[in-house]
């Protein structure tokens, strides 16, 4: 019988947030797939695991993913960890879950530590509705088609930032989301010098102008708003005249009753004003 891939969440900072399942679970495995196997031994000794380890990493996971698959297809039990959080979050865990579905391999996740929900839950932000973006794309090209999309973002976002590159990239965002939007920046997150604090782009900003960022960083940026939307649909109306705006509908063949009653409503009207005007 083929063997399983565990997915094994391993702590982000604090070693006592590892769970006791996925102790007992690396313990148990034939293998061990680690990100950075020079990082992951200390996390190993710490809890006596003896179990054999091997690399799997960004720079390997095609050729590395297929020959763990074929080790998987033999039979063995293989758990892959990342250097700090639960594998497939912005790590190539995630090529390698594809390629066991596509070989009908079984897999499991064992939840544990995250970043990305560790920073939502202590942002103070909207947590029903969020996206997570990682880091942003290097590409320039992918990298401003994400800044475009993020702009019209009405979910609270998640981004993952190096300390060496957090004030060039709150300024970038500061020119897509504008000076006072809300942010939560989280770094160092569930260790001894975590620290988050809710604030705005510019308040940030001039924060770190001051005071040399250390630490991964975690930023947790507000949504825009349904308000801010609708305002800024009103605005774009009104840069037509109402005759501009009347025009616009009836050129499309819709008559003149309808298109009052949609100006009005584009315009945040009653539609008896609209007429009124119209006829003023």
């Amino acid at each position: 019988m083929a063997g399983i891939l565990y997915l094994c969440a391993t702590p982000i900072g604090n070693l006592e947030d590892m769970t006791f399942r996925v102790i007992r679970t690396l313990k148990e495995v034939d293998l061990i797939a680690a990100e950075d196997t020079r990082n992951s031994i200390k996390l190993l000794n710490h809890f006596e695991i003896k179990t054999p380890m091997t690399s799997y990493h960004e720079y390997n996971k095609i050729e590395k993913g297929h020959k763990l698959v074929e080790k998987l297809q033999e039979g063995m039990n293989i758990a892959l960890i990342t250097d700090a959080g639960t594998p497939g979050i912005s790590d190539p865990g995630e090529e390698l879950v594809k390629m066991c579905y596509e070989a009908g391999i079984e897999v499991t996740s064992l939840p544990g530590a995250a970043a990305c929900i560790t920073a939502l839950t202590l942002s103070g932000l909207s947590t029903r509705r969020f996206a997570f973006e990682a880091f942003l794309p290097t590409d320039k090209k992918e990298h401003q088609e994400v800044l475009k999309e993020l702009q019209e973002e009405t979910r609270t976002m998640i981004l993952y930032e190096a300390p060496h590159r957090l004030l060039k990239t709150l300024k970038e965002l500061e020119e897509v989301f504008g000076p006072d939007r809300k942010l939560t920046v989280c770094r160092e997150l569930t260790k001894k010098h975590e620290t988050a604090f809710q604030t705005t782009f510019s308040e940030a900003i001039a924060h770190y102008e001051e005071t040399e960022p250390r630490g991964e960083c975690v930023l947790v940026i507000e949504g825009k708003s349904r308000e801010q939307i609708r305002q800024e649909e009103v605005d774009k109306w009104e840069e037509m005249s109402l005759k501009e705006h009347m025009d616009f509908y009836e050129k499309q063949g819709i008559d003149r009753k309808e298109a009052m009653k949609r100006v009005a409503k584009d315009r945040g009207m009653a539609k008896r004003d609209v007429y009124k005007a119209l006829l003023d």
